[in-house]
């Protein structure tokens, strides 16, 4: 069995206040295998920045291990710190440095000498050619998150996490980061993914875990997770009541229009039949597979049962 890229065993995080804890994390295990593109989903305070910072070796775990490429992120920070590449969600930058200065100092805090090619490459993959003698002071703050994602690769770690890379910034960049990220995947870099835009994550994850309040309440394949939770969505407008039964979601109170989840095609005949026998009249229907954002939305508003796989 090969080493994984990041393996979490029974981590648990809390922050002391002055009359009690708070529990950021509680009990989180989870193993990311070499070459995986991994996403790390959840609300906003669900804990997965924080356990991106217990990676990365920024915080301690109250208890529990953490370890990247088979280093202890706590005893061997160094070989853990040098296997992983990290891309913060804040715009954290030295202001009296052009780009490839910046680029260039960050080389060498891992020792790098000579990196120049490969910076070089990086600032054209991301489209940071005309800027890579500005001030980074001067840039749009899109520009600035590129130089984040261009130092998370500046040493070439073998496992990078992308917290939000594309929080803020442009479609034609988003699309550029991208396919510069699915190459270094193709090549073997293990990708860890946060993001809000949940259709990113269901295209490009293989695997994803789900985190509500500091606990996983999902970790499996994509593809296995859509087909056990997402099933067919109904979207209705009507005129009258649906009846109670159906658990519908009302998505615009002013304009009768409800949400109907049912796990099978075949369920929508059902559906239709129960709305006919309480006199309710369907005055518009659309019938579609549910996505993740639907998957999302149903595991952190309903005590759904935890699968692992």
């Amino acid at each position: 069995m090969s080493i994984p890229a990041i393996e979490a065993n029974h981590v648990v995080k809390r922050y002391a206040r002055k009359r009690d804890s708070v529990t950021a994390l509680d009990d989180v295990s989870l193993r990311i295998e070499p070459g995986e593109f991994f996403g790390l989903l959840g609300p906003n305070g669900a804990g997965k920045t924080t356990l991106i910072s217990i990676i990365a070796g920024l915080a301690r775990a109250t208890s529990g291990q953490v370890r990247v490429m088979g280093y202890d992120v706590g005893s061997d920070y160094r070989s853990a710190r040098r296997s992983l590449g990290v891309v913060p969600q804040e715009l954290v930058f030295d202001p009296f440095f052009t780009v490839r200065e910046t680029l260039r100092i960050q080389s060498g805090y891992f020792g790098l000498a000579g990196n120049d090619a490969w910076i070089d490459e990086v600032i054209e993959n991301l489209d940071l050619g005309p800027k890579a003698d500005s001030n980074m002071r001067s840039l749009s703050g899109g520009m600035k998150r590129r130089v984040l994602v261009a130092q998370a690769l500046v040493h070439r770690p073998p496992v990078i996490v992308l917290d939000e890379p594309t929080a803020g910034v442009d479609v034609e960049l988003r699309h550029g980061l991208w396919q510069f990220v699915r190459r270094l995947n193709r090549d073997g870099h293990t990708i860890v993914l946060t993001t809000h835009y949940l259709e990113e994550a269901e295209q490009m994850c293989g695997r994803i875990a789900m985190l509500k309040a500091g606990r996983i309440v999902a970790l499996e394949p994509t593809a296995t997770l859509l087909a056990r939770l997402a099933g067919v969505q109904l979207t209705l407008r009507v005129r009258g009541t649906l009846p109670a039964l159906l658990n519908a979601e009302a998505i615009n109170p002013g304009q009768p229009r409800y949400v109907v989840r049912v796990s099978a095609a075949a369920e929508v005949e059902q559906v239709l039949a129960t709305c006919r026998a309480a006199g309710c009249v369907i005055e518009d229907l659309e019938v579609g597979r549910a996505d993740l954002e639907d998957v999302f939305l149903q595991l952190m508003s309903n005590d759904v049962d935890r699968k692992a796989a």
